[in-house]
């Protein structure tokens, strides 16, 4: 199992979890960006820099994941690809994405995404926070001792 980051929108706050993680359980964990993103030193993290463009980081992480891998990541369309070549994927705040979910967050993107281009004023996301912190640690620590047991 290797951890795969969305590095360029990943919470510092979520990217330390995970660095304290990879140490902790001696897992790889890549952080996939198209910028350099600073890391520990650490043989267990690494970075990949991509070119810029429309989804290249994306791409990148889905052409090289292997099923069980765990790919973290607020992009829906990239989790849907990661589920469908076996993976697991979590966003930010600790949500699972499944086969069972993953079509209704896409439709419910696309939704939003043709509410906002007809002009429609929406509202992001709420602002990150502790128990959204908390939340993805306990996610990520049950999805690590399930696979690594």
């Amino acid at each position: 199992m290797r951890l795969w980051v969305d590095a360029d929108a990943c919470p510092n706050v979520i990217k330390n979890i995970l660095f304290r993680a990879a140490e902790r359980v001696e897992i790889p964990c890549i952080l996939v960006a198209n910028q350099a993103i600073s890391i520990p030193p650490s043989k267990w993290i690494e970075r990949r820099v991509v070119s810029s463009g429309f989804d290249v980081a994306d791409n990148y992480i889905v052409d090289n994941i292997n099923p069980q891998d765990l790919v973290v990541t607020a992009d829906i369309p990239l989790a849907a690809d990661v589920i469908d070549k076996g993976g697991l994927a979590i966003n930010p705040r600790g949500e699972l994405y499944t086969k069972e979910n993953i079509k209704q967050r896409l439709s419910m993107r696309d939704f939003m995404e043709q509410m906002r281009s007809s002009g429609l004023q929406t509202d992001g996301p709420a602002s990150f926070n502790q128990q959204d912190r908390m939340a993805f640690a306990n996610t990520l620590d049950k999805l690590l001792a399930k696979k690594l047991n």
